[in-house]
């Protein structure tokens, strides 16, 4: 029997006040990561969209993505802006749908996690990919809500499951699958490992920061560090790793710092392989 297909918002955050380290710049990845996308989407007639990937066509019915628009952050109100954040996840979910955020900085992971954590009952477990751990408590220049927290913060959230939950950089009882390892085992060997970590959580949120990706392929990143995943084992982990995830975030992309957009390019196509792939829900 054919599963009914999961439908998906497209919420930008154009948010970047907690970028205290690194390079601001990331409030503006929603307009651009939506114009590439856009190029994308050209690709649909009579509701099938040719993937590149594949070599084929795929279903894409009218109301598979719908754009939200952003969300009604604040410049200088982080507490703001991160509420707003939460409430369009929650929206998303209340509607039935399958939300997908372009931020903004890493504090949106938070903010994320917190309207999906509110809007389910059972357990949340995160799939984090980052090049950093986010698990800084809090300091002067950072306080406790900061690009650096956001997975510390999410942790304290009553449901999210630590045991459940794999990052890239292990603290907290969080299983780590760091770059090198990842391409030792090839992108098909490490989503083995990551649906390992997950199988019997409720609910999952995938929450990605660009600058898991080498530099090489995401110039755009709010902080670089070489030695990272390719686009071509990211874009495929979207391809494996879709219909296991209720939430996709994908935050730290920087207009100001790219070439010929070349990370907000893969942005979109990251958000298009989530879409794509992951309309029916993983059995």
């Amino acid at each position: 029997m054919e599963r009914p297909t999961r439908l998906f918002d497209l919420w930008g955050v154009p948010f970047d006040g907690a970028s205290t380290l690194g390079w601001p710049g990331s409030r503006y990845a929603p307009e651009r990561v939506r114009k590439a996308l856009g190029w994308l989407l050209m690709r649909t007639k009579d509701e099938l969209i040719y993937s590149s990937d594949t070599g084929g066509l795929h279903r894409f019915g009218a109301d598979l993505l719908r754009d939200r628009g952003d969300a009604s952050v604040g410049a200088h109100d982080l507490i703001a802006s991160l509420d707003a954040c939460a409430a369009a996840v929650a929206s998303s979910l209340g509607d039935g749908r399958v939300p997908i955020v372009i931020g903004g900085d890493d504090s949106l992971l938070y903010a994320c996690l917190k309207g999906f954590h509110d809007s389910h009952q059972g357990s949340v477990g995160i799939l984090h990919f980052d090049a950093h751990l986010d698990l800084m408590d809090e300091n002067h220049q950072q306080e406790r809500f900061s690009q650096s927290s956001g997975m510390r913060r999410a942790l304290e959230l009553p449901r999210v499951s630590a045991s459940h939950s794999i990052q890239f950089l292990r603290q907290a009882g969080l299983e780590q699958l760091p770059a090198t390892e990842f391409h030792r085992l090839g992108t098909e060997g490490a989503v083995e490992r990551i649906l390992a970590r997950l199988e019997g959580c409720d609910h999952v949120f995938w929450a990605f920061d660009i600058d898991v990706v080498d530099p090489s392929a995401a110039p755009g990143a709010g902080a670089h560090e070489p030695g990272g995943l390719t686009s071509r084992q990211v874009l495929d982990a979207a391809r494996l790793l879709a219909g296991h995830c209720q939430g996709f975030s994908i935050v730290e992309v920087n207009p100001l710092m790219d070439h010929h957009d070349m990370t907000s390019t893969l942005a979109a196509n990251l958000a298009f392989n989530f879409v794509v792939f992951g309309q029916e829900a993983a059995g």
